[in-house]
């Protein structure tokens, strides 16, 4: 049996005519990216889910209807380990207005996509060769809330739990988690409940604790975040801690954006925007509580998503406008960031996942 080998796919902010996602290997040795492969003719592949199993990928991306307006779309691509290629399967418009998220259940029998324009889910099934298949479910939230960017819904992420029986939608727009329940046998999101937090934070991502009954969420618009517990029968968040993402005495301007445990779930990652920075924090393994640990800089403006290794020991972060990928060491008894002087340049990237294969 061949030695499963990690790699590393990089969405980014693209024009059609150009490169916006790229695969590449990952020494799990140094953290360092090599840049394997890339493909073009997708409009803002800004974020994607690779499905290990299937050696498949998903991006997002920009397209048009037949009246010529811009939608949410996705596509998915074949990814060969031995040659380092990417081969495009299809595309498929997933919403009627563009989109910011993907994500897979647990079996990669279905994609969920994430409108943040539109306020809106969709459900869409991975058909048997690879391909993504038609949306076979739309859900459209409705309201509004305290701040300027909060006029509308804003649908931004869609994430499923541990039992992939239900998955939680951070509404940006409402200041909501929505829990849908997944009925996988009919193509369907069902709404089953909602958690309401403090009015202008902005929900944007989140993220399941590994052991513990517990939920972690970044919220954009007031820069905190906010620890759930989570009952995994009942399908319900509540919510026990929030928490800034900013050192004491900081007055700039800042938005949060991405959210991640590190494997072992001892400790947490948030990304600053404006700070430019990864807020890390230690995760009390009794009650799930967060404690600041350090705010580490990612030597890059903007940093928008970002990703740990599977084995925890590098932190990836793209920085947007620094045009690059930067690679951190992870201490894994204090949690704290290195640099490693590691970095890959690519234009305006924003997503990092990485898939053994």
């Amino acid at each position: 049996m061949a030695a499963t080998q990690s790699f590393a796919f990089i969405g980014s902010y693209a024009d059609a005519d150009g490169p916006g996602l790229y695969a590449c290997a990952y020494d799990a040795e140094t953290g360092a990216l090599t840049l394997l492969d890339q493909a073009d003719g997708l409009q803002n592949p800004t974020f994607l889910v690779p499905a290990d199993s299937a050696r498949t990928l998903y991006t997002i991306m920009e397209s048009k209807d037949a009246e010529g307006r811009r939608v949410g779309a996705a596509a998915a691509y074949r990814f060969d380990p031995d040659a380092g290629r990417l081969e495009r399967l299809n595309d498929e418009i997933t919403l009627p207005a563009t989109t910011c998220h993907i994500t897979l259940d647990r079996t990669n029998r279905f994609a969920m996509t994430a409108s943040y324009h539109g306020g809106m889910i969709g459900l869409s099934p991975i058909l048997p060769d690879g391909r993504i298949g038609a949306t076979s479910d739309v859900h459209r939230h409705e309201g509004s809330s305290l701040k300027p960017a909060q006029t509308q819904a804003r649908a931004h992420s869609v994430i499923v739990d541990r039992n992939n029986r239900y998955a939680v939608v951070s509404d940006l727009g409402l200041d909501k988690l929505f829990v849908y329940k997944l009925d996988l046998a009919d193509g369907k999101l069902t709404p089953h409940s909602e958690t309401s937090i403090a009015p202008g934070s902005g929900p944007r991502h989140f993220v399941f604790h590994p052991e513990l009954p517990m939920g972690y969420g970044i919220n954009e618009l007031n820069s905190t975040i906010t620890v759930y517990g989570y009952d995994a029968e009942a399908g319900a968040l509540t919510v026990r801690q929030t928490i800034s993402t900013l050192p004491d005495g900081y007055a700039g301007e800042n938005g949060t954006a991405d959210i991640h445990l590190s494997p072992d779930g001892k400790f947490l990652y948030g990304s600053n925007r404006g700070h430019d920075s990864l807020a890390v924090y230690r995760v009390d393994p009794a009650n799930g509580r967060l404690e600041p640990v350090e705010y580490a800089p990612t030597l890059g403006g903007h940093p928008r998503n970002f990703g740990l290794s599977p084995d925890g020991r590098f932190a990836l972060v793209a920085n947007r406008d620094g045009n690059n990928v930067v690679t951190f060491a992870r201490d894994a008894e204090t949690g704290k960031l290195r640099p490693t002087g590691s970095e890959l340049q690519v234009s305006k990237p924003v997503c990092v996942r990485f898939a053994a294969l």
